[in-house]
């Protein structure tokens, strides 16, 4: 940086003049400084750029490349622009909105699906209800009501971040059993955000402190989705599944007692990974945090807080009011904006539109992964390797494959994809059916790519956290959270399925 001398300066008897002249050439040299600085650093990333989309480019020419045997000509395709796209996402080499359109581009492109397969589900239910979340977290953070939220979550878990933060997984998972995982992230991760606005934490300076907490609510919110049959698709897909073609009905709360529990060691385990990965340095949450008493409710906020409570009962009794919960979230915010408890054009305004495309954009490609015969066909290649190997072992690797499959495309589909695959060959093996068709459930909800679930997609939109950091979490959570269900699948469910009379 340019010398500025002024304070030696004005101990003599200078003209006023002459040091505004050097005070204006320290200026100018800083400015040059700094711009020479900015100059380095946008060539350098426009480097790092073109190296990062050449690579990717070129792992995804290779996979078209190789032979495959058996392979239809569709899935080969899938898999080559899987890979591009897969690694265009992880490193951020473009705008992640822009290999959002890559994707569905790329299907269309080369004939993987036509062009309306393609599109549709950048606007089927599940993406349109990610919107609508989405919106509902700008809202709340809009008219107060996350600020609440933060009250009384610490006046119950302290400020303590260790406690605080473990008291946040155990609470997240378990509600997610019951309620929909996404609504839970919405409610944990906007209570944890008016905490990084105060502790001067944006987007742009995101540190261990905002990324653990960020990444922590949505895989702890995806991990206890299996408790109850209420909390996924998934879970009446695998008990239909059972009656229908094993023969044996499992009961509303035998379920509970069969993967409840899981969900405990699940929370707990997600909670350490997140811990050792992104080790917070804050210990204690800032004084100021804490507020003894809050003002009373506005009319917008108590608006807001009326309909999102009415909106929850609904997707509560969604089995038995047959209410898609996209139909009301989309009544829930017609009612907010009706009524100018926040404008439509706030919500727009602060909407984290390429999130949302890339979750469009892997509800796509999972549908085409499904239609191409691409994931059947990674099932043959996979499953031939681990014949004969170990019981526990073979447990381990479904789980993998498992996990793998619903990183790509929703755990509900991933479920459906899998059971019919998955079915024959423990009958082949001879793997109890049960227990493979009800890990399933459990498994797919450990993803390890941003786009593998609402909860993920919706914490990634705040924007404190890269894809990358997303990865490097969520890949050893995966790992150990898939040998943690197969642990307790082993030692647990022997115990327990006999009492229950299976």
């Amino acid at each position: 940086m340019a010398k500025l001398d002024a304070f030696t300066y004005l101990q003599k008897p200078a003209e006023i003049d002459k040091l505004i002249r050097i005070i204006d050439d320290a200026r100018a040299k800083a400015k040059l400084l700094i711009s020479e600085k900015e100059g380095e650093v946008k060539d350098t990333n426009w480097k790092k750029t073109v190296i990062l989309v050449a690579i990717s480019l070129a792992a995804g020419i290779l996979v078209y490349l190789i032979p495959f045997e058996g392979i239809p000509e569709r899935a080969h395709k899938f898999l080559a622009l899987l890979t591009t796209v897969v690694l265009l996402w992880v490193t951020e080499a473009v705008p992640i909105g822009v290999t959002a359109f890559l994707a569905g581009g790329g299907l269309v492109l080369f004939g993987i699906q036509k062009p309306a397969d393609a599109w549709e589900p950048y606007a089927n239910p599940a993406v349109m209800f990610v919107l609508m979340i989405i919106m509902f977290g700008v809202i709340l953070n809009e008219v107060g009501i996350a600020k609440r939220i933060l009250h009384y979550a610490i006046k119950i878990a302290g400020t303590n971040v260790l406690k605080f933060s473990l008291v946040v997984a155990l609470v997240s998972s378990i509600t997610s059993s019951i309620f929909h995982d996404a609504t839970i992230t919405i409610i944990f991760l906007f209570a944890v955000l008016p905490v990084f606005y105060k502790m001067g934490i944006t987007a742009e300076k995101s540190n261990n402190f905002s990324k653990f907490f960020t990444i922590m609510i949505p895989l702890t919110a995806s991990a206890g989705g299996f408790g109850t049959i209420l909390g996924g698709g998934r879970n009446p897909i695998a008990v239909d599944f059972i009656e229908k073609y094993i023969g044996v009905h499992i009961g509303f709360l035998d379920w509970i007692v069969i993967q409840m529990p899981m969900v405990i060691f699940a929370s707990l385990a997600t909670w350490a990974v997140c811990w050792i990965m992104m080790p917070p340095k804050v210990k204690e949450f800032p004084a100021e945090i804490k507020t003894d008493k809050m003002p009373p409710m506005t009319r917008n906020e108590k608006g807001v807080a009326i309909i999102f409570v009415l909106a929850f009962v609904f997707w509560t009794l969604s089995d038995f009011t047959h209410l898609h919960v996209s139909v009301v979230a989309a009544m829930a915010l017609i009612a907010i904006f009706s009524f100018k408890f926040v404008t439509i054009k706030t919500a727009i305004q602060k909407f984290s539109w390429e999130a949302w495309l890339v979750f469009g954009a892997g509800v796509s490609l999972g549908v085409a992964m499904l239609e191409s015969g691409a994931g059947t066909w990674l099932a043959e290649q996979f499953f031939p390797l681990i014949k004969g190997q170990p019981t526990i072992v073979i447990y381990y690797c479904i789980a993998l494959f498992a996990s793998t499959i619903t990183s790509f495309m929703s755990n509900s589909a991933a479920t459906a994809l899998c059971l019919p695959i998955l079915d024959p060959m423990s009958v082949e093996i001879g793997l109890n059916r049960i227990y493979t068709a009800l890990s399933l459930p459990v498994t797919t909800s450990f993803v390890f790519l941003v786009i593998g679930c609402p909860p993920t997609i919706i914490s990634y939109s705040t924007g404190y956290f890269r894809q990358i950091d997303f990865v490097k979490v969520a890949v050893p959570f995966a790992l150990i959270l898939c040998a943690l269900s197969v642990v307790f699948m082993a030692v647990y469910w022997p115990i327990i399925f006999p009492i229950l009379g299976y």
